[in-house]
């Protein structure tokens, strides 16, 4: 391959990522701001269900993940920046007897990545996170303005 097929590629490559990151990038916002909005006061630590098993989570930024310990059990865990956090297949967390510590455990993303310290541990609101889903998928209805007098498309074609 030519050093200027290669050029295009990599300068095509970068055009979709760009077209493509404002909406990621408002759908991450948006999640982020559900979560937040759901979450509640911090607390110490949780425990892991078993042995130590993590049933689901969610990277939201470099700095915020939220894992799922539980179908209807999640929490809103603020992290030091976490280099791989974003892009990671899979996590682990540290923990003592089964409980997640802020000060004390770490999360995990991958071998050469340094551990990401807990900064803090908020559980969150599953019903009130179901009512801010809810909330963005609204969508506003408004009948356009026929003023041009052209009828309205039919039906039938």
């Amino acid at each position: 391959m030519s050093k200027i097929h290669v050029l295009t590629a990599v300068l095509l490559g970068m055009l979709l990522a760009a077209c493509s990151s404002v909406p990621y990038a408002q759908r991450l916002q948006q999640r982020q701001q559900a979560y937040s909005a759901s979450a509640g006061a911090p607390v110490r630590s949780f425990r892991l269900v078993l042995g130590a098993s993590i049933y689901s989570w969610e990277p939201l930024s470099e700095t915020q993940l939220v894992v799922y310990t539980l179908p209807n059990r999640a929490y809103l865990l603020d992290v030091w920046p976490c280099n791989n956090l974003t892009f990671t297949n899979t996590i682990g967390l540290t923990s003592f007897a089964d409980q997640v510590q802020t000060g004390f455990d770490k999360v995990l993303t991958g071998r050469g990545y340094i551990p990401c310290m807990i900064k803090q541990i908020r559980p969150i609101d599953l019903a009130q996170l179901r009512l801010e889903k809810q909330d963005q998928r609204h969508v506003d209805s408004v009948p356009r303005d026929n003023a041009g007098g052209t009828p309205p498309p039919s039906g039938n074609h």
